[in-house]
């Protein structure tokens, strides 16, 4: 009882000083603000804006990780930080994987909404029914005859939910899928299509923004529209340059309307406009030493863009196409000609984890749901239900609480438990498959979104987690290492205004597990 009550007394004399001494940092009073060129309706082209003074965060009181060396001690210490907490609810859990015996539960079985923590679970899903060495395969096909160069039919372009369908992973910039299938074509000695080019997304509903999903969030690049036929994250970039105007990727599917003029000079005054029908209209003066300007937008309709994009490749190789695009249904007696296979699937989670993408977890969910079979039509209830029925026969775990309206966090619909998450991140643990689910998580203090977080402390080089962050939440969950040795899953979700002080206590919990010992 001494050694407990003076304990107590040193850390409420540690965070008394500390408290005393404290001044908010810069990065605690001044947020950088940018300001947008061109379209309101996307991600647009940033530039620099004079700084100026804006409301203070909240301060909060500095506190350090402590020194725990009995599981009692850190339960007392990870109270009081929690305690910290203003207002909102904080749901905690962690649980030694080593030991098997709970460390610490706060509010552990509150349903809450866990923002970005969310694409572990998807992560978890995918490779549990996929395996980290899964790709996937968007094929080229042809109904009707093939002779003396030419397709006498039409042209499939079959979608099977490839995330990566981008110039991420391919030299070439956004066109390069569709340039690598157009080359492929080209290879066969294919000149002449007389039909059309047919885009087939029916290995998902048709269903492009989940439920929950805020209508404010729906011209950001953040929250790309969803289709088992998706190209370059369904973002088109209107590229503005002296020598003209273009789409990137290049597609018959956008209408671009160009009234540019080039002038002398390095400067620009541009205007980029859509219009209801989807027409993206440019107009202004660009310099002729002026660099390119670039403007973003989110793809309302992914299947035509990405159909579009085909076709356009096909028509840059030299390869006449009579017909236009449309949407439909592979026939069953098409001929495959070319295929575009995906990196491995550790590879897209290890990006989807440590950037949070978004639109990679929405299409992995779905993915999950199809299984190695691909005979499930993938969709966000199929989802819901396969991780409810994971959770139920591989982790014995409760799913009743467990609400999953889209796989990236990203609706405000979901909910999970901490004591849910690290039940899952147990099973991960123990997994096959556990040390891909293990290296796509930021590090602290190293890498990604965990880069300043934990710099110095026991938790940097050591924890690794997945961070979750929305106007209204702050979570972290994931793994580190115990200075006695064991591995400590945990969960940390917040839902609230009190966000700083959320994040702030987040951190220095996650310090004081990789500081615990006994």
């Amino acid at each position: 009882m001494r050694i407990m009550l003076y304990r107590k007394l040193r850390f409420m004399a540690v965070i008394l000083l500390a408290s005393l001494a404290a001044a908010p940092s810069d990065g605690q009073t001044r947020r950088k603000t940018k300001k947008t060129t061109g379209s309101a309706a996307g991600m647009s082209r940033t530039s620099k804006k004079p700084k100026k003074k804006v409301a203070a965060k909240p301060a909060v009181p500095a506190i350090h990780y402590t020194t725990p060396r009995t599981t009692q001690s850190l339960a007392a210490d990870m109270e009081s930080m929690a305690a910290r907490i203003r207002s909102g609810q904080f749901g905690i859990m962690a649980v030694s994987l080593t030991r098997g015996d709970t460390l610490f539960s706060h509010n552990a079985s509150t349903p809450l909404v866990p923002a970005s923590t969310m694409k572990m679970l998807t992560t978890a899903i995918a490779l549990d029914r996929l395996g980290p060495s899964w790709q996937f395969n968007t094929e080229v096909l042809y109904d009707g005859t093939l002779s003396d160069s030419t397709i006498h039919g039409n042209v499939y372009l079959k979608g099977d939910g490839d995330p990566s369908l981008s110039g991420r992973y391919l030299q070439g910039g956004p066109s390069a899928p569709m340039n690598f299938l157009a080359d492929e074509l080209a290879a066969r000695g294919i000149k002449h299509v007389t039909g059309e080019v047919v885009g087939d997304a029916s290995a998902f509903d048709d269903k492009s923004i989940p439920e929950g999903w805020l209508t404010r969030y729906l011209q950001s690049g953040y929250a790309a529209r969803v289709s088992a036929l998706s190209l370059n994250e369904n973002l088109v970039w209107v590229t503005v340059a002296p020598d003209g105007v273009r789409l990137e990727p290049a597609t018959s599917a956008i209408a671009l309307m160009s009234n540019v003029r080039t002038v002398n000079g390095r400067g620009a005054r541009l205007s980029v406009r859509r219009s209801s029908d989807g027409t993206i209209s440019v107009s202004g003066t660009i310099g002729s030493r002026s660099p390119p300007r670039r403007y973003v937008y989110v793809v309302e309709d992914p299947a035509r863009f990405t159909t579009g994009a085909l076709r356009a490749a096909l028509i840059a190789k030299g390869i006449a196409v009579d017909g236009g695009i449309r949407l439909g249904t592979t026939p069953s007696s098409a001929v495959k000609i070319a295929s575009i296979q995906s990196p491995t699937l550790d590879r897209i989670i290890s990006a989807m984890n440590r950037e949070s993408i978004n639109h990679f977890a929405e299409l992995l969910l779905r993915n999950a749901a199809r299984g190695r079979e691909r005979n499930v039509q993938g969709s966000a209830a199929n989802g819901r239900s396969l991780l409810r029925q994971f959770f139920a026969t591989r982790l014995g775990a409760d799913s009743a609480s467990l609400e999953v309206f889209d796989g990236s966090g990203l609706s405000t619909l979901d909910r999970v438990t901490p004591r849910a998450m690290v039940q899952m991140l147990g099973y991960a643990h123990r997994a096959d498959w556990g040390p891909w689910f293990h290296a796509s998580l930021p590090v602290a203090g190293e890498s990604e979104l965990l880069r300043r977080r934990m710099k110095g402390s026991p938790a940097q080089g050591n924890l690794h987690a997945k961070t979750g962050t929305t106007n209204d939440v702050i979570g972290l969950g994931g793994y580190v290492t115990a200075a006695d040795g064991e591995v400590i899953a945990f969960s940390f979700i917040y839902n609230g205004a009190d966000r700083w002080t959320a994040k702030s206590m987040i951190d220095v919990m996650g310090e004081t597990l990789a500081n615990f010992a006994r």
